[in-house]
């Protein structure tokens, strides 16, 4: 990874890190988030997974489309570090899911 990558990583880390504790506090059910980027693709390969316990939660907030709050915010903290992402970039699953389909493997789900 070269310094440039390795600077640009440190920023939506801790960008989305701050996003994260606010999601945290104002969603019931919101467990974590993660990213996946490759830097030979930046910033169209830049992916950020948002996770919720289950399905139930997950149903709750599109229908009452927070889902959209959730993706507008990521956009507006990222882009505020010069970082441009898209809608389609921000993807939600929940831990049910991944149990499911990927025995709570995450590393494996995400690849």
């Amino acid at each position: 990874m070269k310094k440039t990558d390795k600077k640009i990583e440190k920023q939506i880390i801790q960008t989305l890190t701050e996003v994260c504790d606010r999601l945290l506090e104002q969603y019931p059910g919101f467990a974590w988030l993660t990213h996946t980027v490759n830097f030979n693709a930046f910033p169209t390969s830049l992916k950020v997974v948002c996770i919720f316990e289950n399905d139930a939660q997950l149903t709750d907030l599109v229908l009452n489309k927070e889902d959209v709050y959730i993706q507008n915010l990521i956009i507006h903290q990222l882009q505020q570090q010069g970082i441009k992402l898209q809608t389609k970039q921000i993807v939600f699953d929940s831990e049910t899911r991944c149990e499911a389909q990927h025995n709570g493997n995450w590393a494996k789900r995400l690849k």
